[in-house]
């Protein structure tokens, strides 16, 4: 228990020494489960990822959710938006409506 509380905060001031991020996920996987098949599987489209977009795969992660979250806003801006041009396009027939029933009104009073 004095070791994990030890090597807890020289874990987390040492993190910052690591070269490359994409080795630090599968070397954890490897300790912890011991499954060597998956920490290579891991390490490889990491460095796949790393290859083919330039970022490592949690920055692609973030960058495509918050992509994800801006197509979502914009989406619901764009609706509100919609909303408020049929009200504005209602308000407006019945203003002409209403204009014109007020001329035919005064139409007819003046005729009198």
């Amino acid at each position: 228990m004095k070791k994990l509380f030890l090597n807890i905060p020289l874990l987390i001031i040492l993190t910052g020494c690591f070269q490359s991020t994409a080795m630090v996920g599968p070397t954890m996987t490897l300790v912890s489960t011991g499954n060597f098949s998956h920490a290579i599987g891991t390490f490889v489209t990491n460095k796949a990822v790393e290859e083919e977009t330039g970022m490592q795969t949690h920055e692609l992660i973030v960058k495509k959710v918050e992509e994800q979250k801006l197509k979502t806003k914009d989406k619901k801006i764009n609706k509100e938006l919609s909303v408020m041009l049929e009200n504005n396009i209602r308000n407006k027939q019945l203003i002409i409506l209403l204009e014109r029933n007020i001329k035919k009104t005064r139409n007819i009073l003046n005729s009198d």
